[in-house]
């Protein structure tokens, strides 16, 4: 599955587009009071992704077993130092509403964190290039 995101940015103008596939969805993110740039900085990106990744396995996982939630709270954290330095002490916490018992959520939390791509994906380690 292929996926793409792009930022067009001038002043006081900032689109962001997200697309897996063909399903192309625009994001509103007003730009920063400068009225250049994002108001929205990578670092906080980064977490929804994290954020969002987890909230949506643990549906997709809790589908698969027939557990209905009521609710999912995901809240992550991470500490960026100077510029240029890679994030570290990355955390998550998850808060699940939920008629299913807590040895039952708490299997599907340990499950759907083995499964998370985002997840994965960071303790992996990728290749990012700047394509030329």
């Amino acid at each position: 599955m292929n996926f793409s995101a792009s930022v067009k940015s001038s002043f006081q103008d900032h689109q962001v587009t997200v697309q897996t596939m063909h399903d192309v969805k625009q994001i509103n993110i007003v730009p920063k009071a400068s009225g250049y740039g994002s108001s929205v900085n990578g670092g906080e990106l980064l977490l929804l992704a994290l954020a969002t990744c987890f909230c949506n396995d643990l549906y997709r996982e809790a589908d698969k077993l027939d557990i209905i939630l009521d609710e999912v709270n995901v809240e992550c954290t991470c500490n960026f130092g100077a510029e240029g330095e890679p994030g570290s002490n990355f955390l998550y916490n998850v808060q699940i509403s939920s008629k299913a018992s807590t040895q039952v959520i708490t299997d599907l939390i340990a499950h759907t964190d083995k499964v998370a791509e985002i997840h994965n994906t960071l303790r992996k380690g990728v290749t990012v290039s700047l394509k030329s």
